[in-house]
């Protein structure tokens, strides 16, 4: 699922262009969630994207053409989380694009992103443990 070193290229690799951006919280929360538990990098295979893969990591999310010796396709980077005093607001970023058509898989990527964290997650956590306290009741 991950490689011990951490994935560079989307920072040495000349890049088609770039622009502001925004990911929703949930998407930030879960990944953050995840490299806490899990790794400090994490690597998935994209669903029905055939050789594309995401890296997740701190301070980048990027998504690499594994068969073309992992060149970066398109990245998420310089999330703006300094002050950052609301959980449920949309986080400021940069997004890299490294391949003409990358904008064409933006969402699915964060869509399979969400579904992937989230089977990796629930495979993290026992079934027979609970995150949830109980209320004390009034008798």
């Amino acid at each position: 699922m991950s490689d011990t070193a951490l994935y560079t290229r989307h920072n040495e690799v000349q890049q088609l262009a770039s622009r502001p951006g925004k990911v929703n919280a949930i998407h930030y929360n879960h990944v953050q969630t995840a490299l806490k538990r899990l790794e400090s990098q994490i690597r998935f295979r994209i669903p029905k994207l055939k050789h594309l893969d995401l890296i997740l990591q701190k301070d980048a999310w990027i998504v690499v053409d594994r068969v073309l010796n992992d060149i970066p396709v398109l990245a998420w980077t310089d999330f703006q989380t300094e002050h950052r005093d609301a959980l449920h607001e949309p986080i400021q970023c940069e997004i890299r694009f490294f391949h003409y058509a990358a904008s064409a898989i933006l969402n699915r990527t964060l869509d399979a992103m969400e579904l992937l964290l989230g089977e990796e997650l629930a495979n993290y956590l026992p079934d027979n443990k609970s995150d949830v306290l109980p209320f004390k009741k009034d008798e």
